[in-house]
């Protein structure tokens, strides 16, 4: 392991749950922000970068689908409900990519992981 893997794994170790979704949630905007602005040199990491913040909704959806998850129903609602337009905005972009249709993923997620992390995760 070199140091800057050793770095980032101390960097995480002392975070709670919902920070670490939080940093998750802003790791996957900043991709595919990136992939936006930089659409002809990287849109080829589009699939890849979608795959990946398919799979971190999964998860946040499974959490709050688990009946001992502590967020009220109504929280719990909302991340069920948002986790289904992210899966259906997902497919829509592998059907027809643009780089404007990434503007709603990336500003959903920037949003949570700001209410996750109370300042943005910072």
């Amino acid at each position: 392991m070199d140091i800057s893997q050793q770095y980032a794994q101390n960097d995480v170790s002392g975070m709670n749950q919902s920070q670490l979704e939080s940093r998750a949630l802003i790791k996957t905007a900043a991709h595919l922000n990136l992939i936006k602005e930089h659409w002809d040199e990287k849109h080829g990491e589009l699939t890849e970068a979608l795959e990946k913040n398919r799979k971190l909704w999964t998860i946040l959806a499974s959490a709050v689908a688990d009946k001992e998850s502590p967020q009220p129903d109504e929280v719990r609602k909302s991340i069920l409900n948002l986790a289904v337009f992210i899966f259906q905005r997902t497919v829509d972009i592998i059907k027809n990519p643009t780089p404007e249709k990434l503007n709603v993923l990336i500003n959903i997620n920037m949003n949570i992981a700001k209410g996750l992390g109370g300042n943005g995760g910072e």
